[in-house]
C-alpha cells in the first residue's frame, strides 16, 4: 500500500488495485456463469434444478462469507497505523471463524435441505437435481469459507493480482471438470446438472490448497508468518471480527437473499419461466461483478487512509469509485440493450427461454445504475468499519419494500413474473439513496474531528 497525492495518483491507484479485483469476482462467478451455461445445454430441467439450488446456496455462502470480508478492513487499518505484528493473530482467527461457520451450514443444511425443496412442489426431475447438487457443494464448503480468509489478507495488503492469479489458476479446474461430468466425458459419469456440484467443490479445494501455498512461501505473504506459529481461539480478536464482520455478513446476505427468494417465488410459474428469469439473473449478476470489485476495492483504500487519518484522501476514493461506477454501469446498460438477444442465446437452446429471458434483460438493465451507487458506498462505508447502517438499510430496502412490492405486482397485476423485478428495482433504489446520505455523514463527521483535533 502507498499514500497519493493528488487525484489523478488515486484514481492509477485505484484502478491497479481494482482491475485484479475485477477479473478475480469475474473468475469466481465464472464458475457459476459455467455451472448454469452447461448445465442449460444439458437440459432445461437440470438448468432450473441447478438454479433453485444456486438460489438457496448463494445468499448463505456469499452471507457467511461476507462474515470474512471484516478481515480486510481490519488488516488495512493495523497496516495503516504501523501494527503489522498483529495481523497475523486476525487471519487465523478468521480462518478458525470460517471453519467454525462451515461446519454449521453442513450440519444445519443436513436436516433443512429436503424439507425445504419439498414444500417448493417443484418437478421431480427439478428436485432431484437441486438436492443432488446441494449435497455435492457441501463437500467444498470448508474450503471455500477458509480460502477468502487467506483471500482477505491477501487482498489487505493491495497484492490483489495475487488473488486474481490464484482465480484463473483454478477457473479452468471448474470448466475442465463441468464438461466431464455433466456430460460424462473421459470415463466419468454423466450427472448432467449435478456435476456442477462436484466441479465446484474440487475447484474450492483447488483455490485454498494454491492460496495457502503462496501465503507461506511468498514476500511479501511470507513476512507475517501466518502459518508458521500456532494460536489458540482468541475470544477478543474473535469478536472484533464478528463484531465488524456480522453486519456485513447480515446485509449481504439480505441482498443476494432478496434475489434468492424472487427465484423460490418464481416457482410458482413453470419450468420455462423459472429458466429465462435464472438466465436474466445470472447476467445481471455477472456485470455486478464491476461495481462489487470497486467495492471491495474501496474498502482496501479507504481503509488505508482511515488507518492513517488521511481522511480527506479516503473521502477522495470514495468519489472516485462512485464516479468509475456510474460510467461503467451506462457501459453496461448499452451492452444489455443492443446484445440481449445474443446474451439468452449463450444459455440455452430452447427457443422459448431465449424469449422470455430477452424481455426480463430488459428489468436488468435498470439494475445497473442503483447497483453504481449502491455498491461503492457500501465498500467505503466497510473502510470506515461502519457497517450497521448498511445492515439496516439492506434489511428495509429490500425486504421490507422491494419483495412485497414485487409480490403486490407480480399476484394483484398483469405484470406477473416481471412484478419481483419492478419491486427488486425500487428496494435497489431506496437503498442507494439512503447509503448516500449516510456516507455523506461519516465524511462530515471525520473532517470536523480531524478540525477540532488541528485546532
Amino acid at each position: 500500500m502507498i499514500k497519493t497525492n493528488s487525484k489523478k495518483e488515486k484514481l492509477h491507484y485505484l484502478f491497479i488495485i481494482l482491475i485484479p479485483i475485477l477479473i478475480t469476482q469475474i473468475g469466481m462467478y465464472s464458475m457459476n456463469f459455467f455451472d448454469t451455461t452447461m448445465s442449460g445445454h444439458y437440459g432445461s430441467n437440470d438448468l432450473a434444478g441447478v438454479a433453485i439450488g444456486a438460489s438457496l446456496w448463494v445468499p448463505i455462502s456469499t452471507g457467511l462469507t461476507g462474515i470474512l470480508i471484516s478481515i480486510t478492513p481490519i488488516v488495512s487499518q493495523l497496516i495503516g497505523a504501523r501494527k503489522e505484528k498483529d495481523v497475523s493473530v486476525t487471519v487465523i482467527q478468521g480462518m478458525y471463524v470460517a471453519a467454525i461457520m462451515a461446519v454449521c451450514v453442513i450440519i444445519i443444511g443436513s436436516f433443512l435441505l429436503e424439507p425445504i425443496l419439498r414444500r417448493m412442489n417443484l418437478d421431480p426431475h427439478v428436485e432431484r437435481v437441486a438436492a443432488e447438487y446441494l449435497k455435492a457443494l457441501s463437500i467444498g464448503i470448508i474450503p471455500l469459507f477458509m480460502y477468502n480468509a487467506v483471500r482477505s489478507f491477501i487482498d489487505a495488503l493491495g497484492k490483489t493480482r495475487v488473488s486474481m492469479f490464484i482465480t484463473l489458476s483454478a477457473l479452468p479446474i471448474n470448466v475442465v471438470f463441468n464438461y466431464l461430468l455433466i456430460f460424462g466425458k473421459a470415463g466419468l459419469p454423466e450427472l448432467g446438472g449435478v456435476g456442477t456440484g462436484y466441479a465446484t467443490t474440487i475447484t474450492y479445494w483447488a483455490l485454498l490448497l494454491i492460496a495457502i501455498l503462496i501465503v507461506h512461501t511468498q514476500k511479501p505473504f511470507s513476512g507475517y508468518s501466518i502459518f508458521r506459529s500456532s494460536y489458540k481461539l482468541k475470544v477478543k480478536k474473535i469478536k472484533e471480527i464478528l463484531k465488524i464482520g456480522l453486519p456485513i455478513g447480515l446485509s449481504i446476505f439480505f441482498e443476494t437473499s432478496i434475489f434468492s427468494a424472487v427465484t423460490l417465488f418464481m416457482s410458482e410459474f413453470d419450468t420455462i419461466t423459472i429458466a429465462s428469469h435464472q438466465v436474466a439473473m445470472n447476467f445481471a449478476s455477472l456485470l455486478y461483478m464491476i461495481p462489487l470489485s470497486i467495492s471491495m476495492a474501496l474498502t482496501i483504500l479507504v481503509g488505508f487512509e482511515v488507518g492513517a487519518k488521511r481522511y480527506h484522501d479516503a473521502r477522495q476514493y470514495s468519489l472516485l469509485g462512485i464516479g468509475v461506477a456510474v460510467t461503467m454501469a451506462c457501459v453496461c446498460g448499452i451492452i444489455i440493450l443492443l446484445f440481449r438477444t445474443e446474451v439468452a442465446s449463450l444459455y440455452s437452446k430452447d427457443p422459448k427461454v431465449i424469449q422470455l429471458s430477452v424481455q426480463f434483460l430488459l428489468y436488468a438493465l435498470f439494475f445497473q445504475l442503483s447497483d453504481a451507487i449502491q455498491a461503492p458506498i457500501q465498500g467505503s462505508l466497510r473502510g470506515y468499519k461502519d457497517v450497521n447502517t448498511t445492515f439496516f438499510m439492506s434489511l428495509v430496502s429490500y425486504w421490507i419494500i422491494g419483495l412485497p412490492l414485487g409480490i403486490l405486482l407480480a399476484r394483484h397485476t398483469e405484470l406477473g413474473p416481471y412484478g419481483y423485478w419492478i419491486g427488486l428495482i425500487a428496494g435497489l433504489a431506496v437503498g442507494a439513496l439512503s447509503l448516500t446520505g449516510r456516507l455523506l455523514y461519516i465524511q462530515r463527521n471525520r473532517k470536523l474531528s480531524m478540525s477540532i483535533r488541528t485546532n
